[in-house]
């Protein structure tokens, strides 16, 4: 059984996160995907760590199986070649180099479509190719803090925080991955290719979604609030017996249902309480009032009480707990494979789940240029791809 992208050939030149976590997806869903580096290796992730496991590095794996791997001196006109004669035979380049790199390699869009009209053609940069920040370089620290979203994360007492992860990069690779099919199944249609423009600044602003909005309608800078919910209420964590967990009400019958759980079915009825926008108004009001009950019992007799209701919950896990989670094992969402050097290795599965065409690991997280003889082997002397 084949993977719904296996009729698609990838040229990815990009390196780190944003890129690479992109055309993980793509080849997950079955396309070829050739990853190329500088001769030695140059994507940055492979000496992030540790942890390493026989010298490769955790944070490398995580976004590069499913492809194969060579290696070219871009700065060579052999590599710019070698790069040229795979775009006659690719669906898809993508990179992640700062604006105007690719341009002055010889690669950019104007060159290459010349090359392969049909090549759909994807730049990744921290700001885009046009506006005064274009040339300024972007990582997702940085875009994390001037987009806002460390503004509205952590409390009034932690000041601003990022997230646990690269964000932005990972948005940013699925804002990618969208846009590539979405000009693959144009292209259907024109038979052209086009180019693709995405940054990360872009990307992470449009996560704002229901907070930006929030500003946008009522010109109110929004407030940090920890782990409460700016538009619902009671949305948050909460401390119990035996640590925490997250309630999520999202509307005004879960909040009844959960009064009764706890004893208090008052509340409910009380006018301050009554509908959500009450409660967002009143929340300094009524959030001890559950909190007082709510520490009383530990927390898988609280999360038993509210499944019972179909009132949204679940503890706070650690991320050993997540691994070894019954639900994550029952979907398939931690795999083991062998890698070459690494020995055997364990990665996070994939969330997308196609019931013809369904995601497989046909190729573990290549070696630097671990496949530069069966690729480069196929172009002779004379630069041309022998069939």
């Amino acid at each position: 059984m084949s993977g719904a992208l296996t009729h698609i050939k990838v040229l990815d030149l990009s390196r780190v996160l944003a890129g690479p976590f992109c055309t993980m997806i793509l080849g997950d869903l079955g396309a070829e995907v050739i990853k190329v580096e500088a001769p030695g290796g140059s994507d940055e992730t492979r000496k992030w760590g540790p942890p390493f496991q026989n010298g490769v590095s955790a944070y490398y794996l995580t976004a590069n199986r499913n492809k194969k791997s060579i290696t070219a001196n871009l700065k060579t006109e052999e590599g710019i070649k070698i790069i040229k004669e795979l775009v006659k035979e690719s669906d898809v380049v993508i990179h992640n180099f700062k604006t105007g790199t690719m341009e002055k390699f010889g690669l950019g869009y104007e060159e290459l479509k010349e090359i392969n009209p049909q090549i759909v053609y994807c730049s990744i940069t921290g700001f885009g190719e046009t506006g005064p920040y274009k040339d300024m370089p972007g990582y997702d620290f940085i875009i994390q803090a001037m987009s806002g979203l460390m503004s509205i994360t952590g409390d009034e007492k932690s000041g601003p925080q990022k997230l646990g992860v690269a964000i932005t990069d990972v948005l940013t690779g699925l804002y990618a991955c969208i846009g590539i099919q979405a000009a693959l199944l144009e292209r259907e249609q024109s038979g052209m290719g086009q180019k693709l423009d995405i940054s990360l600044y872009d990307s992470a602003v449009s996560s704002l979604v229901n907070i930006g909005s929030n500003y946008l309608m009522s010109g109110n800078i929004p407030k940090r609030l920890g782990n409460q919910h700016a538009n619902i209420v009671p949305y948050q964590t909460f401390p119990t017996q035996d640590g925490e967990m997250v309630i999520a009400v999202g509307n005004d019958h879960q909040f009844k249902k959960l009064c009764q759980i706890l004893g208090k079915p008052e509340l409910a009825e009380m006018e301050k309480f009554k509908s959500n926008p009450d409660r967002v108004q009143h929340r300094n009001e009524l959030i001890p009032l559950l909190e007082e009950v709510l520490i009383t019992k530990p927390t898988s007799y609280w999360q038993e009480k509210c499944n019972e209701q179909k009132i949204p919950c679940g503890p706070i896990q650690n991320i050993e707990q997540v691994a070894n989670d019954p639900q994550l094992a029952a979907r398939n969402m931690f795999m083991t494979t062998e890698h070459p050097t690494a020995g055997t290795i364990k990665m996070i599965g994939s969330p997308l789940k196609l019931s013809r065409t369904p995601v497989t690991l046909r190729h573990h997280p290549p070696n630097a240029g671990e496949h530069n003889d069966e690729i480069l082997s196929k172009i002779n002397k004379k630069g041309e791809v022998k069939q």
